[in-house]
């Protein structure tokens, strides 16, 4: 990560948001480049054994979610995590503002997060939502969303914190839309070491002869083949 900025918000403010836009646009999902360094992807991968840092464990097989484990942090959070969830809502504020408008709803998040989290937690979502999901071979993701109660933020981040080829093999991110009037659409992504993924949390607008219309969205993982797969998930709304 040469010439890239020691500051998450510098990373963030690198990103091309116009093209990240455009590909949101287009297929759903969009890869910003470098938001952590292969130390720091490192060191919130340490993170996943003191189970002092979260709230909660979730089997993933126990509940027929796929295979796997991941863990929802508990305060404080790592600083990567705040710093990164504060950069990045500003930058993926006005792509929903956006969509919303085209489907001729009206957008209720405010100008900051913190604004966005108050309004979440009046409504009793006030559980934190930001994530580490490890992964080992034969390991997987099922299709879902991340929705957690009433109030959503239509995008969310993922960071790989692993080097795909080198410490795994398989565990692409898959994004399947049903496309309305239309066969259903999947993508499939591999996300670089320490780069992140905008992706659409639910719905998103699509354009049509009829004009727009939302296409709902899953999101998944593909079969760890080998090795080991860690990530980081931002979800920009808390839980009920």
């Amino acid at each position: 990560m040469s010439n890239v900025p020691t500051s998450w918000k510098g990373r963030v403010e690198l990103v091309d948001w116009a093209t990240v836009g455009q590909e949101l646009d287009a297929y759903g999902c969009a890869l910003t480049g470098p938001l952590l360094t292969a130390d720091e992807a490192a060191g919130i991968s340490a993170l996943y054994d003191d189970v002092s840092r979260f709230r909660s464990t979730v089997d993933m097989g126990r509940y027929r979610f796929g295979a796997g484990e991941y863990r929802y942090f508990a305060e404080p959070f790592p600083d990567a995590v705040v710093a990164l969830k504060q950069a990045l809502y500003p930058r993926l504020l006005p792509i929903a503002r956006g969509w919303w408008s085209r489907l001729r709803r009206e957008a209720p998040w405010p100008d900051t997060l913190d604004e966005w989290l108050d309004m979440c937690h009046a409504a009793g979502q006030t559980k934190p939502t930001p994530l580490l999901l490890k992964y080992g071979p034969g390991d997987w993701n099922a299709l879902h969303r991340d929705l957690y109660g009433e109030l959503v933020f239509p995008l969310q981040v993922v960071i790989n914190l692993n080097d795909p080829g080198v410490d795994h093999t398989g565990g692409e991110f898959l994004l399947y839309e049903q496309r309305p009037r239309a066969q259903s659409r999947g993508t499939a992504t591999l996300i670089p070491h320490g780069h992140g993924l905008v992706f659409t949390t639910r719905d998103r607008p699509v354009q049509s002869a009829r004009g727009w219309s939302a296409a709902p969205v899953r999101h998944g993982v593909s079969v760890v083949r080998s090795g080991r797969r860690f990530t980081l998930g931002l979800v920009f709304h808390d839980a009920a």
